[in-house]
């Protein structure tokens, strides 16, 4: 009975204390304080954007050389309006697994449409390595590329093209 009235005891004393060490310095939460505002000086620069290219994965304004080839065929082409523009969406297939670097490149340097048509390669880059065929639905990749309204202006059509197919999205 004493041992339980001293263990009863000794666990309200302990309980009653936490009260106490909850505002002390005791208690690791409250080290910092609590959080107050600040004023910040004004920034001109976008901080999502590095002001170096440094670093060891840093590109050094080299362009990027792409090896895109065609895919085999264009199984599906979309062209969906958003504010200001649309996305234009292309599936192909290819006729190996492992085609990597998929994009919609313009047939032409300037990106301007040829006789009302706008014209899109959909290329990628094929692995070094020999690569499984696999079924039609493993070997199906869809690119996407935006162009304003702008760029849209005075264009009748899309055409999208692979090396056996092309599909076309007229307005």
């Amino acid at each position: 009975m004493r041992i339980s009235l001293s263990l009863v005891l000794a666990t309200s004393l302990t309980l009653g204390a936490c009260g106490y060490v909850q505002n002390s310095a005791l208690n690791p939460s409250n080290w910092f304080g609590r959080s107050t505002a600040a004023d910040v000086a004004p920034v001109n620069t976008n901080p999502l954007i590095p002001a170096t290219r440094a670093g060891l994965f840093a590109n050094r304004n080299k362009p990027l050389d792409y090896n895109g080839i065609p895919f085999e065929e264009v199984i599906d082409l979309k062209v969906e309006r958003i504010p200001g523009g649309a996305i234009i969406r292309a599936t192909g297939r290819a006729a190996r697994q492992g085609i990597y670097l998929v994009q919609l490149t313009p047939a032409n340097e300037d990106e301007a449409p040829v006789n009302g048509v706008l014209t899109y390669r959909l290329e990628g880059v094929r692995p070094e390595a020999t690569t499984a065929v696999g079924t039609p639905p493993t070997r199906e990749v869809t690119a996407a590329r935006q162009i304003t309204d702008q760029d849209l202006r005075g264009v009748r059509s899309i055409r999208v093209e692979g090396q056996l197919n092309a599909r076309v999205v007229s307005r």
